[in-house]
C-alpha cells in the first residue's frame, strides 16, 4: 500500500526540536513519530522562521517552505500537522479543509478562544476533513490501562477526583491552566467518559504568577449522576507535577507524570474489623507509545474515510468549553 504523505506547519519544540531531549520517550515529536511510522512519509515542513526551517531540513531531510499554501499545493499531504500557536489553528485548519487535506492533527489547545474552537469543530461537521486534537494521553498505554481499571469497576464507583498541576515558579496560573491544564482536563474526561463542568474557584487569582488556585467542578455522567472534582493549579514550585487521583468506593487510582498506582480495599493489618488500602500495582513499565499511536490513528483515518479518531475535534472543543468557563472566573 502507498505510504501516507504528511507535512507539518510550525517547526518548533513539539514539531521537531524536543526529539533532541535525551530523557524523553521516543518518538516525542510530530516529526519523530511520522518518520518512525513505516506507513507514513514526511514530505514537508513549513515555518516563517528561516532558522527553524534550516534545522528541520537538516534533521529530517525534507523540503521546507515559508508559505503553508505553497507547501500544501506542492507536497500534497494526506495529513497536515498544525503545531503553531493556538491563535492560528483555525486559519490552518480551514486552509487544510479548502485544500483537500483529508486529515489534520492539531496541537492542543484546539484554539485560543471558544469561538475559534467551535469553528474548527464545525469544519469536521461539514464533512471532508477529520481533525485530531493532540491530547496525547488518550494514546498513551498507561492512561489506557488506567481507563480499563476504572471501567472494570473492581475499584468500585468513582466517589471523587483530585487533580494537580504545577508548571514552575513564575508562570501566570491562567497560562499554565490554558496550555497544560488542557491535558489535565482532557485526561479526566477521557478516563471517566464524562463531561467536566466548572462550578467555582477560590484561592489565588488566575492572573497571578504566585500562589495556588483551587477549581471546583463536577463530572456529569448520564447514568450515575455527578462526581465532584477539585483541581489545584499552582505556581512557586521549582518542579513539575501533573497527576490525577480517583478515590473509589473500594480503592484508589493515581496516574500522572511518572506515576501509576492502583490501591485496592483489603482487611486492615492495623485494626480489627476495618479495611485499609493495599497497593496492588506500582509503576508502568515499557514505552507508552503516546506519539506513535496518535500517528497510527491519523494514518488509519487517512486511509479509512469516516473513521472517528481517538481524540477528535469534539474532544478538543469540550476541553476549550471547560477552560473558557473557568477563565471567566479569573
Amino acid at each position: 500500500m502507498k505510504q501516507t504523505r504528511a507535512a507539518i506547519v510550525g517547526l518548533g519544540r513539539i514539531a521537531s526540536l524536543l526529539e533532541a531531549d535525551s530523557l524523553r520517550e521516543k518518538p516525542c515529536t510530530h516529526a519523530g513519530a511520522l518518520a518512525a511510522n513505516p506507513d507514513c512519509v514526511l514530505v514537508g515542513g513549513c515555518d516563517t522562521d528561516e532558522q527553524r526551517r534550516s534545522l528541520f531540513a537538516a534533521r529530517w531531510g525534507v523540503a521546507v517552505y515559508a508559505d503553508a499554501l505553497e507547501m500544501l499545493r506542492t507536497a500534497r499531504p494526506d495529513i497536515l500537522v498544525i503545531a503553531t500557536h493556538p491563535d492560528s489553528h483555525y486559519h490552518y485548519c480551514r486552509l487544510a479543509a479548502t485544500s483537500g487535506v483529508p486529515v489534520v492533527i492539531c496541537e492542543k489547545p484546539l484554539a485560543d478562544t471558544l469561538s475559534a474552537a467551535r469553528k474548527i469543530a464545525a469544519l469536521k461537521k461539514r464533512g471532508g476533513i477529520t481533525i485530531i486534537t493532540n491530547h496525547e494521553r488518550r494514546y498513551s498505554a498507561d492512561y489506557i490501562r488506567a481507563k480499563e481499571r476504572l471501567a472494570s469497576h473492581k475499584l468500585g464507583e468513582i466517589i471523587s477526583v483530585r487533580a494537580v498541576l504545577y508548571m514552575g515558579k513564575n508562570k501566570r496560573l491562567v497560562d499554565v491552566f490554558w496550555h497544560d491544564g488542557t491535558h489535565l482536563a482532557d485526561a479526566v474526561m477521557f478516563l471517566t467518559g464524562a463531561a467536566l463542568k466548572h462550578r467555582k474557584r477560590w484561592g489565588a487569582k488566575l492572573t497571578a504568577s504566585a500562589g495556588t488556585a483551587w477549581l471546583e467542578g463536577e463530572l456529569r455522567q448520564e447514568k450515575s449522576g455527578s462526581v465532584p472534582v477539585v483541581m489545584e493549579v499552582g505556581a512557586g514550585r521549582d518542579h513539575l507535577v501533573f497527576e490525577i487521583e480517583f478515590s473509589c468506593a473500594s480503592g484508589r487510582l493515581r496516574i500522572g507524570n511518572g506515576i501509576f498506582e492502583v490501591w485496592e480495599s483489603a482487611a486492615s493489618p492495623y485494626a480489627e474489623k476495618f479495611r485499609s488500602l493495599k497497593k496492588t500495582e506500582v509503576g508502568f513499565e515499557g514505552p507508552t507509545g503516546y506519539f506513535a499511536t496518535m500517528v497510527a490513528d491519523a494514518v488509519r483515518c487517512a486511509r479509512e474515510p469516516g473513521r472517528s479518531p481517538q481524540s477528535s475535534a469534539a474532544c478538543g472543543l469540550a476541553v476549550i468549553e471547560y477552560l473558557h468557563s473557568v477563565r471567566a472566573w479569573r
